[in-house]
């Protein structure tokens, strides 16, 4: 499956600068191996050395937000959009 990831900007250094790059897999997990395998560096960003994702890393297949549906085991649709979203928190 054939899909589209959108890169945070924190995240570009390894795209080369580009804020959307394709990406194959039939889940997320396979769409982050296959970043991976295109864009080294990657998938140490948004999972953890358990190898799930990162606590203060949303990502979104289409809408919805991966943690409420099958986590890595989300499937990614040919032609899903992607998101990559790295939480933001602050405050005085």
């Amino acid at each position: 499956m054939s899909v589209n990831v959108r890169i945070p900007t924190i995240l570009r250094t390894y795209t080369g600068g580009q804020s959307e790059v394709p990406a194959e897999g039939a889940t997320l997990a396979e769409v982050i191996a296959d970043l991976e395998k295109n864009h080294s560096g990657i998938a140490a960003r948004v999972l953890d050395d358990q190898g799930k994702l990162r606590r203060f890393v949303n990502v979104y297949v289409n809408d919805d937000d991966v943690r409420f549906e099958q986590g890595l085991e989300t499937a990614t649709p040919d032609g899903a959009g992607i998101s990559i979203i790295p939480a933001v928190a602050g405050g005085c």
